[in-house]
């Protein structure tokens, strides 16, 4: 089946038992037991397995074209899971401008169990290679990555990877599986915050991991029930209700977001626009040869810096100065004093988030109506 498909049928829908198109919430804690040691489908207790999220966590894995899939209670849920696969001592290469909660969890809670990091752009194979040290355990990266959008070669991390014997680790959120399949390329484990664009309504808080071999299938899921870490039924049915339309969704999300683009390369108040989309973008070319396209993330800085920005936050009226993304919904924000605040002020500089930065998710309102939205906000 083909993508489209998948997203609407994967997961063993319709439901089989009394043909619901739309499968059944099983909002229930408790399921029983027909013996000793004797099960319904594998289902006893839903912090184990539930069967709305088992059709959520099928559909995901074959969205990624991975072993398993696993869904939980937010993205972060599902990066603290994925990061208790390592133990003390060991250390990770993670990028320079990933998520700022992201960062958080390394830097300000990890850390604490002595696990090491080391954060860097990763555009090279010779860089990436010299952080490598002898207790390197894992690669994490982020393609486009939040919120500059830089393209990582995902080709040249495996390589290295492999070569060291690392374990690899992508958060997909940004391109989606519709756009970029990460395990085609090597990845090990990808992971998703499932609240922004798999689930696409800005009503759920989600997370997802997904696997490539039994082994990481068995730690994970060994590890979701050990930490309670699960998403609940009802959170799993809106996801999954979100993934049926998100190919849909997607096409139009980027066909906006280049018209944002085009429109702010040309506007003089805009110092930098950041889009893998734009010809000038460092990894326009990678990204052309990796991704199936360029998303609905748009990150521009205004001349002026922070001034500017409080001009502009406060006359944008179709964008909404919000965090999150990947909704239909037109959302500004300021990474220095929201998604990244948690990021100390010299490590936002050295990874190039300046107080002049605004991301965009770019949603699914009339073009035109956003480009209005935009000018007149910068005539600030």
């Amino acid at each position: 089946m083909r993508f489209e498909t998948i997203a609407i049928h994967a997961g063993g829908r319709p439901e089989k038992t009394y043909g619901a198109v739309s499968y059944p919430i099983y909002q229930t804690s408790t399921f029983v037991f027909d013996d000793l040691g004797k099960t319904r489908g594998g289902f006893d207790y839903t912090r184990t397995a539930n069967p709305t999220r088992k059709v959520l966590e099928d559909t995901i894995a074959q969205l990624e074209g991975g072993k398993a899939g696993f869904a939980f209670a937010t993205g972060m849920a599902a990066e603290t899971t994925v990061i208790h696969l390592l133990k003390a001592g060991d250390h990770i290469i993670s990028g320079d401008d990933v998520y700022g909660g992201t960062y958080r969890l390394f830097q300000k809670v990890m850390s604490d169990f002595g696990l090491e990091f080391t954060f860097l752009r990763m555009d090279s194979r010779k860089k990436l290679e010299a952080a490598v040290r002898p207790n390197t355990r894992m690669l994490w990266l982020e393609s486009p990555s939040n919120p500059l959008l830089n393209i990582t070669d995902i080709e040249m991390v495996v390589a290295v990877a492999r070569q060291h014997k690392l374990l690899t680790v992508m958060d997909n959120t940004f391109a989606t599986p519709y756009l970029l399949r990460p395990i085609e390329y090597g990845v090990d484990l990808v992971v998703h915050s499932t609240t922004k664009y798999l689930n696409g309504h800005c009503d759920v808080l989600g997370g997802a991991v997904v696997t490539t071999t039994d082994d990481l299938s068995e730690r994970v899921q060994f590890r979701l029930n050990a930490m309670g870490t699960g998403a609940s039924p009802f959170d799993c049915w809106l996801v999954l209700r979100g993934i049926e339309t998100l190919p849909v969704r997607m096409r139009e999300h980027q066909v906006n977001a280049a018209a944002v683009a085009d429109f702010l390369v040309k506007h003089p108040a805009v110092k930098k626009v950041f889009y893998p989309g734009l010809k000038s973008h460092p990894g326009h070319e990678i990204a052309k040869r990796q991704m199936k396209g360029f998303g609905g993330m748009v990150t521009f800085e205004l001349n002026g810096g922070l001034e500017a920005v409080k001009g502009f936050v406060r006359k944008i009226k179709i964008f909404s100065l919000a965090e999150s993304l990947g909704g239909p919904f037109s959302l500004a924000e300021h990474p220095a004093t929201m998604s990244h605040a948690s990021m100390p002020a010299e490590h936002r500089e050295k990874a190039g988030i300046t107080d002049g930065l605004i991301r965009l998710s770019v949603g699914l309102e009339n073009i035109d109506d956003l480009i209005d939205d935009l000018r007149q906000a910068l005539e600030t």
